[in-house]
Protein backbone atom coordinates (compact mmCIF):
# COMPACT_ATOMS: atom_id res chain seq x y z
CA UNK A 1 0.00 0.00 0.00
CA UNK A 2 1.41 3.44 -0.78
CA UNK A 3 -0.14 6.72 0.43
CA UNK A 4 -1.82 9.40 -1.82
CA UNK A 5 -2.03 13.06 -1.68
CA UNK A 6 -4.30 15.74 -3.00
CA UNK A 7 -7.71 14.50 -2.65
CA UNK A 8 -10.42 16.50 -3.02
CA UNK A 9 -12.49 15.68 0.27
CA UNK A 10 -10.03 16.51 3.62
CA UNK A 11 -9.83 13.88 5.97
CA UNK A 12 -11.77 14.62 8.91
CA UNK A 13 -9.54 12.94 11.51
CA UNK A 14 -5.91 12.91 11.48
CA UNK A 15 -5.51 9.61 12.11
CA UNK A 16 -7.45 9.09 8.80
CA UNK A 17 -5.41 8.22 5.87
CA UNK A 18 -5.76 8.42 2.17
CA UNK A 19 -4.14 5.07 0.65
CA UNK A 20 -3.79 3.19 -2.69
CA UNK A 21 -4.67 -0.48 -2.44
CA UNK A 22 -3.58 -3.08 -5.12
CA UNK A 23 -6.17 -6.02 -5.46
CA UNK A 24 -7.61 -8.56 -8.03
CA UNK A 25 -5.69 -6.55 -10.64
CA UNK A 26 -7.18 -2.94 -9.68
CA UNK A 27 -5.92 0.04 -8.31
CA UNK A 28 -8.03 1.03 -5.54
CA UNK A 29 -8.25 4.04 -3.56
CA UNK A 30 -9.14 3.90 0.26
CA UNK A 31 -9.65 5.61 3.42
CA UNK A 32 -8.18 3.59 6.21
CA UNK A 33 -8.54 4.64 10.08
CA UNK A 34 -8.00 2.85 13.92
CA UNK A 35 -5.49 0.74 15.29
CA UNK A 36 -3.64 -1.63 12.64
CA UNK A 37 -4.08 -4.50 15.02
CA UNK A 38 -7.79 -3.73 15.32
CA UNK A 39 -10.79 -6.51 14.05
CA UNK A 40 -11.22 -5.30 10.62
CA UNK A 41 -13.86 -3.57 9.33
CA UNK A 42 -14.86 -2.98 5.14
CA UNK A 43 -17.27 -0.59 4.40
CA UNK A 44 -19.04 -1.00 1.14
CA UNK A 45 -20.38 2.06 -0.73
CA UNK A 46 -23.01 2.21 -3.15
CA UNK A 47 -24.44 3.83 -6.75
CA UNK A 48 -23.74 6.77 -7.03
CA UNK A 49 -20.88 7.00 -4.27
CA UNK A 50 -17.76 6.53 -2.96
CA UNK A 51 -15.90 6.59 0.46
CA UNK A 52 -17.23 9.66 1.57
CA UNK A 53 -20.93 7.31 2.26
CA UNK A 54 -19.50 6.03 5.50
CA UNK A 55 -18.25 9.96 6.76
CA UNK A 56 -20.61 9.28 9.59
CA UNK A 57 -19.43 5.53 10.33
CA UNK A 58 -15.55 5.52 10.75
CA UNK A 59 -15.54 8.04 13.26
CA UNK A 60 -17.41 5.53 15.22
CA UNK A 61 -16.06 2.34 14.47
CA UNK A 62 -12.65 3.51 15.22
CA UNK A 63 -13.57 4.89 18.37
CA UNK A 64 -14.80 1.66 19.05
CA UNK A 65 -11.10 -0.04 18.13
CA UNK A 66 -11.95 -1.26 14.48
CA UNK A 67 -9.32 -1.21 11.80
CA UNK A 68 -11.82 0.31 9.22
CA UNK A 69 -11.05 -0.07 5.10
CA UNK A 70 -13.24 1.96 3.11
CA UNK A 71 -12.75 1.35 -0.98
CA UNK A 72 -13.83 3.80 -3.36
CA UNK A 73 -15.01 0.60 -5.73
CA UNK A 74 -13.60 -0.52 -8.95
CA UNK A 75 -15.02 2.69 -11.09
CA UNK A 76 -15.87 5.08 -8.70
CA UNK A 77 -14.08 8.86 -7.78
CA UNK A 78 -10.20 7.73 -7.34
CA UNK A 79 -10.39 4.12 -7.72
CA UNK A 80 -9.28 2.56 -11.36
CA UNK A 81 -11.63 2.13 -13.82
CA UNK A 82 -11.35 -0.79 -16.26
CA UNK A 83 -12.71 -0.88 -19.76
CA UNK A 84 -15.76 -3.06 -20.38
CA UNK A 85 -18.79 -3.88 -19.10
CA UNK A 86 -17.01 -7.26 -18.34
CA UNK A 87 -14.71 -6.03 -15.38
CA UNK A 88 -17.85 -5.19 -13.51
CA UNK A 89 -18.89 -8.42 -13.51
CA UNK A 90 -20.52 -9.13 -9.36
CA UNK A 91 -17.24 -12.12 -9.64
CA UNK A 92 -14.86 -9.27 -9.92
CA UNK A 93 -16.27 -7.39 -7.56
CA UNK A 94 -16.53 -10.12 -4.99
CA UNK A 95 -12.42 -11.06 -5.85
CA UNK A 96 -11.93 -7.37 -4.82
CA UNK A 97 -13.32 -6.90 -2.04
CA UNK A 98 -11.66 -10.76 -1.01
CA UNK A 99 -8.54 -9.28 -2.04
CA UNK A 100 -8.62 -6.09 -0.23
CA UNK A 101 -9.02 -8.28 3.15
CA UNK A 102 -5.72 -10.48 2.30
CA UNK A 103 -4.26 -7.40 1.20
CA UNK A 104 -4.40 -6.28 5.06
CA UNK A 105 -2.93 -9.38 6.07
CA UNK A 106 -6.24 -10.78 7.46
CA UNK A 107 -8.02 -13.91 6.23
CA UNK A 108 -11.20 -12.89 6.97
CA UNK A 109 -13.08 -9.14 8.01
CA UNK A 110 -16.57 -8.16 8.44
CA UNK A 111 -18.00 -6.84 5.77
CA UNK A 112 -20.87 -3.68 5.98
CA UNK A 113 -22.27 -2.67 2.56
CA UNK A 114 -25.53 -0.39 1.27
CA UNK A 115 -26.55 -0.64 -1.93
CA UNK A 116 -24.51 -1.57 -4.45
CA UNK A 117 -21.90 -2.42 -1.86
CA UNK A 118 -24.60 -4.29 0.22
CA UNK A 119 -24.53 -6.53 -3.26
CA UNK A 120 -21.18 -7.25 -3.36
CA UNK A 121 -21.64 -7.88 0.31
CA UNK A 122 -24.03 -10.38 -0.30
CA UNK A 123 -22.61 -12.25 -3.00
CA UNK A 124 -18.86 -12.51 -1.02
CA UNK A 125 -20.94 -13.94 1.71
CA UNK A 126 -22.39 -16.56 -0.30
CA UNK A 127 -19.31 -17.81 -2.97
CA UNK A 128 -16.44 -16.16 -0.30
CA UNK A 129 -18.07 -17.70 3.57
CA UNK A 130 -14.70 -17.89 4.80
CA UNK A 131 -13.64 -14.37 3.93
CA UNK A 132 -16.77 -12.61 5.95
CA UNK A 133 -17.09 -12.63 9.71
CA UNK A 134 -19.81 -10.78 10.14
CA UNK A 135 -21.99 -9.12 7.49
CA UNK A 136 -24.12 -5.91 7.66
CA UNK A 137 -25.81 -4.81 4.65
CA UNK A 138 -27.84 -1.42 4.38
CA UNK A 139 -30.76 -1.13 1.63
CA UNK A 140 -29.83 -3.97 -0.60
CA UNK A 141 -31.51 -6.97 -1.31
CA UNK A 142 -30.69 -10.39 -0.97
CA UNK A 143 -30.61 -11.85 -4.50
CA UNK A 144 -32.42 -14.46 -4.09
CA UNK A 145 -34.82 -12.50 -2.35
CA UNK A 146 -34.84 -10.23 -5.02
CA UNK A 147 -35.45 -11.86 -7.75
CA UNK A 148 -38.26 -13.51 -6.40
CA UNK A 149 -40.08 -9.74 -5.83
CA UNK A 150 -39.56 -9.32 -9.24
CA UNK A 151 -41.58 -12.39 -10.42
CA UNK A 152 -44.40 -11.57 -7.78
CA UNK A 153 -44.47 -8.03 -6.65
CA UNK A 154 -45.69 -5.91 -9.10
CA UNK A 155 -45.13 -2.94 -7.11
CA UNK A 156 -41.01 -3.90 -6.94
CA UNK A 157 -41.18 -4.43 -10.48
CA UNK A 158 -41.91 -1.17 -11.00
CA UNK A 159 -39.69 0.63 -8.60
CA UNK A 160 -37.29 -1.07 -10.56
CA UNK A 161 -37.65 0.86 -14.03
CA UNK A 162 -34.35 2.68 -13.70
CA UNK A 163 -32.16 -0.63 -14.30
CA UNK A 164 -33.81 -1.19 -17.73
CA UNK A 165 -33.17 2.41 -18.52
CA UNK A 166 -29.24 1.61 -17.68
CA UNK A 167 -29.04 -0.90 -20.02
CA UNK A 168 -28.85 1.80 -22.95
CA UNK A 169 -25.74 3.12 -24.48
CA UNK A 170 -24.63 6.23 -23.97
CA UNK A 171 -28.05 7.94 -22.78
CA UNK A 172 -27.57 7.18 -19.03
CA UNK A 173 -23.82 8.89 -18.91
CA UNK A 174 -25.36 11.68 -20.60
CA UNK A 175 -28.84 12.02 -17.91
CA UNK A 176 -25.96 11.41 -14.99
CA UNK A 177 -23.90 14.51 -16.12
CA UNK A 178 -26.18 16.74 -17.57
CA UNK A 179 -27.24 20.14 -16.00
CA UNK A 180 -24.46 20.07 -13.86
CA UNK A 181 -25.28 16.55 -12.36
CA UNK A 182 -28.92 17.67 -11.21
CA UNK A 183 -29.40 14.33 -11.24
CA UNK A 184 -27.05 13.83 -8.44
CA UNK A 185 -29.23 16.26 -5.76
CA UNK A 186 -32.65 14.94 -6.99
CA UNK A 187 -31.11 11.19 -6.14
CA UNK A 188 -29.24 12.18 -2.71
CA UNK A 189 -30.46 16.03 -1.81
CA UNK A 190 -34.11 15.19 -2.80
CA UNK A 191 -34.15 11.53 -1.74
CA UNK A 192 -33.85 11.57 1.93
CA UNK A 193 -36.28 11.95 4.71
CA UNK A 194 -33.94 14.48 6.71
CA UNK A 195 -33.59 17.72 5.36
CA UNK A 196 -30.13 18.46 6.24
CA UNK A 197 -29.38 14.60 5.27
CA UNK A 198 -26.61 15.93 2.79
CA UNK A 199 -25.40 19.70 2.81
CA UNK A 200 -24.34 21.61 -0.02
CA UNK A 201 -20.70 20.41 0.36
CA UNK A 202 -21.60 17.04 0.45
CA UNK A 203 -23.17 17.03 -2.84
CA UNK A 204 -20.57 19.19 -4.91
CA UNK A 205 -18.38 16.36 -3.55
CA UNK A 206 -20.47 13.74 -4.73
CA UNK A 207 -20.73 15.28 -8.09
CA UNK A 208 -17.16 15.72 -8.60
CA UNK A 209 -16.25 11.94 -7.14
CA UNK A 210 -18.93 11.35 -10.14
CA UNK A 211 -17.33 13.82 -13.00
CA UNK A 212 -14.47 11.56 -12.79
CA UNK A 213 -13.24 10.87 -16.36
CA UNK A 214 -15.03 7.24 -16.70
CA UNK A 215 -16.83 7.01 -13.57
CA UNK A 216 -20.42 7.14 -14.87
CA UNK A 217 -19.79 4.30 -17.54
CA UNK A 218 -18.20 2.43 -14.93
CA UNK A 219 -20.69 3.16 -12.54
CA UNK A 220 -23.19 2.12 -15.34
CA UNK A 221 -21.31 -0.98 -15.88
CA UNK A 222 -22.36 -2.48 -12.38
CA UNK A 223 -25.77 -2.64 -13.69
CA UNK A 224 -25.00 -3.49 -17.06
CA UNK A 225 -22.91 -6.62 -15.96
CA UNK A 226 -25.92 -8.21 -13.46
CA UNK A 227 -28.37 -7.38 -16.31
CA UNK A 228 -26.46 -9.90 -18.35
CA UNK A 229 -25.60 -12.68 -16.03
CA UNK A 230 -29.18 -12.37 -14.45
CA UNK A 231 -30.49 -12.73 -18.51
CA UNK A 232 -27.61 -15.73 -18.12
CA UNK A 233 -28.62 -17.83 -15.54
CA UNK A 234 -32.18 -17.42 -16.07
CA UNK A 235 -31.84 -18.68 -19.46
CA UNK A 236 -29.67 -21.68 -18.42
CA UNK A 237 -30.56 -22.47 -15.21
CA UNK A 238 -34.08 -20.63 -14.12
CA UNK A 239 -32.58 -18.07 -12.08
CA UNK A 240 -29.80 -17.80 -9.69
CA UNK A 241 -31.30 -20.03 -7.41
CA UNK A 242 -31.48 -20.49 -3.55
CA UNK A 243 -28.38 -19.20 -1.73
CA UNK A 244 -27.88 -19.40 1.75
CA UNK A 245 -25.09 -17.34 3.91
CA UNK A 246 -23.59 -18.76 6.84
CA UNK A 247 -22.20 -15.31 8.69
CA UNK A 248 -24.44 -13.82 11.24
CA UNK A 249 -26.12 -10.97 9.33
CA UNK A 250 -27.50 -7.34 10.48
CA UNK A 251 -29.94 -5.92 7.90
CA UNK A 252 -31.09 -2.08 8.30
CA UNK A 253 -33.39 -0.78 5.78
CA UNK A 254 -34.70 2.98 5.68
CA UNK A 255 -38.62 2.06 5.00
CA UNK A 256 -38.84 4.97 3.12
CA UNK A 257 -36.89 3.65 -0.04
CA UNK A 258 -38.43 4.96 -3.44
CA UNK A 259 -36.50 2.09 -5.05
CA UNK A 260 -36.87 -0.94 -2.75
CA UNK A 261 -39.92 -2.42 -1.58
CA UNK A 262 -39.71 -2.99 2.10
CA UNK A 263 -41.35 -6.12 1.73
CA UNK A 264 -37.59 -7.56 0.45
CA UNK A 265 -37.08 -7.50 4.42
CA UNK A 266 -39.23 -10.73 4.98
CA UNK A 267 -38.93 -14.32 4.82
CA UNK A 268 -35.14 -14.46 4.19
CA UNK A 269 -34.99 -17.09 6.51
CA UNK A 270 -34.61 -19.54 4.21
CA UNK A 271 -31.62 -18.48 2.83
CA UNK A 272 -29.83 -16.67 6.14
CA UNK A 273 -31.01 -18.49 8.93
CA UNK A 274 -28.67 -16.10 11.54
CA UNK A 275 -30.48 -13.02 10.62
CA UNK A 276 -31.65 -9.56 13.02
CA UNK A 277 -33.94 -7.00 10.38
CA UNK A 278 -34.02 -3.97 11.89
CA UNK A 279 -36.04 -1.52 10.03
CA UNK A 280 -36.16 2.34 10.10
CA UNK A 281 -39.27 4.09 9.28
CA UNK A 282 -38.38 7.48 9.38
CA UNK A 283 -35.58 6.94 7.13
CA UNK A 284 -34.73 6.41 3.26
CA UNK A 285 -32.47 4.26 0.95
CA UNK A 286 -29.60 6.45 2.10
CA UNK A 287 -30.16 5.20 5.54
CA UNK A 288 -26.78 5.80 7.00
CA UNK A 289 -27.15 9.47 6.44
CA UNK A 290 -30.77 9.67 7.81
CA UNK A 291 -30.29 8.02 10.44
CA UNK A 292 -26.31 7.87 11.24
CA UNK A 293 -26.46 7.90 14.81
CA UNK A 294 -28.67 4.75 14.85
CA UNK A 295 -27.06 3.27 12.01
CA UNK A 296 -23.52 3.73 14.17
CA UNK A 297 -25.26 1.88 16.99
CA UNK A 298 -26.56 -0.85 14.83
CA UNK A 299 -23.19 -1.60 13.45
CA UNK A 300 -21.54 -1.66 16.58
CA UNK A 301 -24.15 -3.94 18.42
CA UNK A 302 -23.66 -6.89 15.76
CA UNK A 303 -19.96 -6.39 15.04
CA UNK A 304 -19.18 -6.42 19.29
Amino acid sequence: MASTDGWTVPLEDESWRHDTVETNGVRLHAVTAGPEGGELVVLLHGFPEFWYAWRHQISALVEAGYRVVAPDMRGYNRSEKPSGVDAYHIDELVGDVAGLVHTFDRESAHVVGHDWGGLVAWQTAIDRPAVVDRLAVLNAPHPSAYERALRSNPAQLGKSWYVGFFQLPGLPEWALGTMDFAAIERLLGDGTVRADAFSETDLQRYKRALGQPGARTAALNYYRAMARRTAKLTLTQGGVGDLPVRAPTLLVWGEQDAALDVSLTEGLAEWVPDLRVERLPDASHWVQFDAPERVSELLLDHLD
